[in-house]
């Protein structure tokens, strides 16, 4: 049965936005990639895996480089899967880095410190986010934008 109270709070949902595009296809595919990096490294047991995921979080968040390695792997991903070029507000995308940017920050420095039962935690939130963009477009950044940052500048 659908909730029209929930439909209504989820058109009051806000995104930051910027004049900048990018491709819907590969922000999925990135946030795919993610997962897979994520799972890789809870199952080697490896931090190596927090660490990959950790620098192109940080490309993605705080550089102009036009690609991050996992980036560049999603466009080759989508262009080679000839995916349709729907464009999306980038701005959104770049929030959505800086969250997971700490949240892989968080499960590095849990890892690292064998405090592995948090990093799973941590690391099953940021799993769960991106589970959610990959394969229902749902941007978890744009919900924590409105109820945790925005109310801030208002």
């Amino acid at each position: 049965m659908i909730d029209f109270k929930e439909i209504h709070i989820m058109k009051q949902i806000l995104c930051p936005i910027s004049h900048e595009k990018i491709s819907e296809q590969v922000t999925r595919l990135n946030a795919l990639l993610g997962i897979l990096l994520a799972v890789a490294g809870f199952a080697t047991n490896s931090v190596l895996f927090f660490i990959f995921l950790l620098t192109d979080f940080y490309i993605r968040a705080f550089t102009k480089a036009k690609f991050s390695p996992i980036s560049y792997l999603s466009h080759r991903m989508a262009n080679a899967l000839n995916l349709n070029k729907k464009s999306i507000d980038k701005a959104p995308k770049i929030f959505a880095a800086r969250i997971g940017l700490l949240m892989t920050l968080a499960i590095t420095i849990l890892s690292l410190l064998n405090f592995n039962i948090a990093a799973l935690a941590v690391g099953g939130i940021l799993v769960f986010f991106a589970s959610l963009e990959f394969a229902l477009a749902i941007r978890m950044g744009c919900i924590m934008y409105t109820y945790f940052i925005l109310p801030f500048y208002k």
